[in-house]
């Protein structure tokens, strides 16, 4: 099998497994208690906070542990909302193609009486800085922009943002699970606020994240019960998931550079590979995308049955987040862009992995060129673009 859907999940490293197994057996306590056991869980606790904290530019004190990457968006986006709320501002900023994490928490934060803005990311799937700073009023509270998208893969020029909203004195959150560990992410440099990730997403355990949280930030709690995470994310500590998160997270930024060139290249060759296919395109810009991304629209298919056939021939792959598989509606990422929905229903999701090879792109490539072509033999929508009874889009 070829494993091609590393933006829905992605495999534990031998480090991160090793390290999580080890402390099943020998940090087994729980970490508020003040005896041995105890003590030593706490141990392993801070040392992930501090290694997890260095790798983004942080300070330990400003990393909470959380569930995953969609708790730690609620809490910065709640948190945002509740500061703004005592000072008058009920005014949010973020894009039409956030991960649902943050559209569906804007849609609650709406509902309480905050005034949403949605901007656009035009047809390349980047955020202009003008148009965020345009936005922004004397009642915005926060400005919440993905680093990197979890569908097309696009990277947002999250520093130029972070500097507008520094200048005029508004929160910035970033949802950046699907870019820690594969891209340089600094909270420093990239003047971000508040930052979400996920350790499932670099080769860490499910069911782990961490919320950063700049110094002087109140966060506002989700779950009330406890002291643990200094009273801001209550219940016991998942010491072993949490030092498994941080052993992947720096094996991750340790090889970074030799992963991204070699992902690049490979993601480069699967681009040229499929746009030989008439009557496809790439979505997102085709160089401003995470290393290991590929995403494209093929007219007169569906995307369910392109995946199933590709997994008839071994290839693991996605039409766009895991988390909306079940969804029989197009990309609401697509449909930003300016896809219509009978060519996002078409969409196909290639999130390549570090030990991925020549040989199993160039298979992924003529896999997808016969399954297409095959589609396409019985489709009547692709009878009636060949027939001229309708025109084509792509």
């Amino acid at each position: 099998m070829i494993y091609a859907d590393n933006a829905a999940t992605t495999k534990m490293s031998d480090k991160a497994i090793q390290t999580m197994a080890c402390l099943l057996q020998e940090a087994w306590g729980n970490p508020s208690s003040l005896y041995v056991h105890g003590q030593k869980a706490k141990e392993v606790l801070e040392q992930a906070r501090e290694d997890i904290a260095s790798v983004i530019g942080a300070s330990a004190q400003e990393i909470l542990f959380t569930s995953g990457g969609s708790e730690a968006d609620n809490q910065a986006l709640r948190t945002a909302a509740e500061l703004g709320k005592k000072k008058g501002k009920r005014h949010i900023i973020s894009t039409t193609f956030e991960h649902h994490a943050i559209l569906h928490t804007l849609e609650t934060l709406k509902k309480d009486g905050f005034d949403i803005t949605l901007l656009d990311v035009h047809e390349n799937g980047i955020v202009i800085p003008a148009e965020v700073e345009a936005a922004i009023r004397e009642d915005t509270c926060l400005v919440s922009i993905m680093y990197a998208n979890n569908e097309i893969g696009t990277i947002q020029p999250i520093r130029e943002i972070g500097a507008i909203c520094r200048r005029k004195g508004v929160l910035f959150h970033v949802d950046a699970v699907q870019a820690v560990g594969h891209i340089p992410v600094n909270v420093v440099d990239d003047n971000i606020d508040m930052l979400s990730s996920s350790a499932h997403k670099f080769h860490g355990p499910k069911g782990v994240g961490f919320l950063y949280a700049k110094k002087g930030i109140r966060l506002t709690n989700l779950i009330e019960g406890g002291a643990q995470e200094h009273g801001k994310r209550t219940g016991t500590e998942n010491v072993p998931g949490i030092a498994a998160m941080a052993e992947a997270l720096k094996e991750a930024d340790a090889n970074m550079a030799a992963y991204a060139e070699h992902l690049i290249k490979m993601r480069n060759r699967l681009i040229q590979g499929l746009q030989e296919i008439p009557h496809s395109a790439l979505n997102g810009d085709a160089t401003q995308r995470l290393p290991g991304n590929v995403n494209f629209c093929f007219e007169g298919i569906e995307g369910e049955s392109l995946l199933l056939l590709l997994d008839d021939k071994g290839i693991c792959a996605s039409s766009g987040s895991a988390c909306t598989s079940g969804s029989l509606d197009p990309s609401h990422v697509l449909l930003a862009i300016g896809r219509i929905h009978d060519v996002a229903h078409g969409s196909l999701r290639l999130s390549i992995g570090e030990d991925i090879t020549e040989e199993e792109v160039d298979y992924i490539i003529q896999s997808t060129k016969e399954v297409v072509a095959y589609l396409r033999s019985f489709s009547p929508v692709w009878r009636d673009l060949m027939a001229g009874k309708k025109e084509f889009i792509l």
